[in-house]
């Protein structure tokens, strides 16, 4: 486990009634009601949650990557998170893809980025060794 230096930021939330209730954080920004997946709830989940905080997460990692890499990341740089909640012989569990779209930069040099912001991005190595991850370049 790694040593705390300095803690950077802390998000934090208020929640009520789990997967069929309300998260609020401390100050406001996030107010939403939940709802199952695949359920006609009117709120999100927490499925999409994780997809939506890792996928700007691995932007920004990208970014920090590609400085390093002396690349330019272009502006329009997204990531289509899917985190599948599974269940099998020992219960319930997660998996992930990243679908990654880098347009313009040449493919050798966008797996590069991509490979190196997996090994800085911090949602990324809270699953790496427990959930099955895919990245992909598209």
């Amino acid at each position: 486990m790694n040593q705390v230096e300095k803690i950077i930021y802390t998000g934090k939330t208020h929640t009520t009634g789990g997967r069929e209730g309300y998260a609020k954080s401390d100050d406001g920004r996030l107010d939403t009601k939940l709802s199952p997946p695949g359920s006609q709830g009117a709120g999100t989940n927490p499925e999409q949650l994780f997809a939506a905080g890792w996928s700007a997460c691995f932007i920004g990692a990208m970014g920090r990557a590609a400085k390093e890499l002396n690349v330019t990341v272009p502006a329009d740089v997204a990531v289509d998170a899917e985190v599948d909640l599974c269940s099998g012989e020992g219960g319930f569990f997660l998996q992930a893809r990243l679908n990654v779209s880098l347009p313009g930069l040449e493919r050798e040099k966008a797996q590069a980025v991509i490979d190196a912001a997996h090994q800085l991005c911090p949602y990324s190595k809270l699953s790496r060794g427990n959930i099955n991850v895919t990245l992909t370049l598209v």
